[in-house]
């Protein structure tokens, strides 16, 4: 087992990277939509 959690860890960390990006992507594109709702409700 001494030898696979070099790339095991690599892999992990690089999924973990993925999904957080993919999380944080999903947040903002919420936010701004709900940003952009807001101003055209007031705007109307």
């Amino acid at each position: 087992m001494p030898a696979s959690p070099a790339p095991s860890s690599s892999f992990l960390a690089r999924l973990g990277w993925f999904v957080g990006l993919w999380a944080g992507g999903v947040v903002t594109l919420a936010i701004v939509a709900t940003l952009l709702r807001i101003i055209i409700f007031h705007q109307w």
